[in-house]
């Protein structure tokens, strides 16, 4: 298994705003079936991380994202699997709507246009820092049961 429990959680989050934003019927479907697949697949990686059939090592798969911290800085991520879940959620919806307007980016303003960017990158760096922490939470979890 490749996949971490952080990264299905990611790939859920962004089943259910496509699903949020999405009217049309057969892919509505499609995304129902997609959710509920995740859903099984996570309750699956739990029982198997809670069994011992994955070994902790496996658990995490750390982003190692390589750049510079100075003006680079994004939210702390911390909390109980709840709380880090929802952040993550949270900033998948932000890096939706910021990505709408890379989409149509002739359309945004010069002057924004640096913005947008460093605005994606930065939520891009929080999105990865809430994966690793979900990791991180089984780990301990599983380590300190």
């Amino acid at each position: 298994m490749a996949e971490t429990l952080g990264m299905l959680c990611d790939k859920l989050t962004i089943v259910k705003l496509k699903q949020y934003h999405s009217e049309d019927e057969a892919r509505l479907k499609s995304l129902a079936i997609q959710a509920d697949q995740l859903q099984n697949e996570i309750d699956e990686y739990i029982s198997d991380a809670v069994s011992g059939k994955l070994d902790t090592s496996r658990m995490t798969f750390a982003a190692n994202k390589v750049f510079k911290k100075e003006g680079n800085e994004v939210a702390e991520v911390k909390g109980n699997f709840g709380e880090v879940f929802y952040q993550l959620a949270d900033v998948n919806c932000r890096l939706w709507h910021e990505q709408e307007k890379v989409y149509e980016f002739e359309a945004v303003p010069v002057e924004e246009k640096d913005t947008v960017v460093k605005q994606l990158a930065l939520l891009n760096l929080e999105r990865n820092k809430c994966i690793d922490a979900i990791n991180e939470l089984l780990v301990n979890k599983i380590i300190n049961k």
